[in-house]
């Protein structure tokens, strides 16, 4: 078994722990059973597990190909990535900015916010959640856009041995931005107030400046990977050890962020959420953990429809309730609970067959003949 494929198993398992997470924590939001208020109290956390694969996995990419061939072919990068994210992407604001009865929520934010991938910014969750979760769609798409220019700017100047420091850098300006927020707007809050919740998601919880830590923790790993020797041969070599290592800090993070609206969460725990998953990530990656070994056909395949079903889920929950409501049906019980997250899984089996597959071809045929060419 090669390393790419055991590395592939063990962050199928993670990626499909990160969706189910937001499921969980997202499906409080409709009619459930009690026991899930506890149990999905942290799924939140699923979108920082996101982040921090995301983070590894593109910058692991580029600093691959930054190796291999001394730069970073621009056009080849963005190509795939809009492939893989806009059109189905496109399909769900199609959805919700066409079909009411799609909308988990009445009020949508404007469109052009959700087109640029700026709707974190100033997003009021409370008069206009409809499609909030686009928030983290956002940060990754300007990610995205801004990670290999970065890289190419450091390569050039030859700096890009200090990514680490800038990294750490960036990591605690995101948490002192948090911090300064917190003292500006939210200490003298009441936060059993809309008011609070309003203030504390639009200036603390969406921004891209104030959620840095995922991604710069992702991207610390990959470079790590890549361009030390020492890191590389102890990860393939701890790679249980660091495996609990992470639990241990992510359940000492669960502590502190048992309330995530609180000034000790919100400037540290996101920080120490994001370090958590970092140790976690690696140890999935790493030839010698028990992650990387044990392959999941379930797990395999949930990675895969990931993406879709986070797009989708809310609108299809909301439907599904909706519907059992209509028939006279229960919809707080376990049973609801059951038929919702089945039918979130065959709403990305769809996206799958009619929007992926199809485009993935696509973007295949595309980048054949532009490869040929040159």
């Amino acid at each position: 078994m090669t390393e790419h494929s055991e590395r592939l198993h063990g962050l199928d398992h993670l990626r499909s722990l990160a969706i189910i997470l937001v499921l969980m924590y997202h499906y409080r939001m409709f009619k459930h059973p009690l026991w899930l208020e506890n149990a999905g109290k942290f799924g939140w956390t699923g979108v920082d597990l996101f982040f921090v694969l995301s983070g590894y996995l593109i910058s692991g990419q580029l600093f691959k190909e930054t190796e291999k061939k001394g730069q970073i072919n621009l056009r080849f990068f963005y190509i795939k990535r809009f492939f893989r994210i806009i059109p189905p992407y496109a399909f769900t604001l199609f959805l919700y900015f066409t079909f009411p009865f799609f909308r988990e929520r009445e009020a949508l934010p404007p469109l052009w916010k959700f087109i640029t991938f700026t709707q974190n910014f100033g997003l009021n969750v409370i008069d206009e959640g409809t499609f909030s979760h686009a928030w983290s769609l956002g940060i990754e798409e300007q990610f995205y856009l801004f990670l290999p220019l970065f890289l190419l700017f450091l390569k050039q100047i030859r700096r890009l041995k200090h990514l680490p420091g800038l990294i750490l850098l960036l990591v605690i300006f995101s948490s002192g931005i948090r911090w300064i927020v917190w003292n500006e707007f939210l200490i003298s809050g009441n936060d059993n107030s809309l008011e609070f919740w309003k203030l504390w998601y639009m200036k603390i919880y969406y921004p891209t400046y104030t959620r840095l830590d995922g991604l710069g923790i992702g991207v610390l790993a990959g470079y790590l990977m890549q361009y030390s020797s020492w890191f590389k041969k102890n990860v393939h070599r701890y790679g249980n050890r660091i495996f609990f290592l992470g639990i241990l800090l992510l359940g000492i993070s669960f502590g502190i962020c048992n309330d995530p609206a609180t000034e000790r969460a919100s400037v540290f725990g996101f920080t120490l959420v994001a370090f958590s998953y970092g140790f976690i990530v690696l140890s999935a990656v790493s030839s010698s953990s028990f992650l990387s070994r044990y392959r999941s056909y379930f797990t395999a395949q949930l990675a895969v429809l990931s993406y879709a079903v986070y797009l989708s889920h809310k609108g299809i929950i909301h439907m599904i309730q909706v519907g059992m409501e209509y028939l006279g049906m229960e919809t707080s019980g376990n049973i609801s609970l059951f038929i919702c997250l089945l039918s979130c899984i065959a709403g990305g089996l769809v996206y799958r067959i009619i929007i992926e597959k199809p485009f993935s071809k696509l973007k295949d045929n595309l980048l054949y003949r532009n490869n040929r060419k040159i």
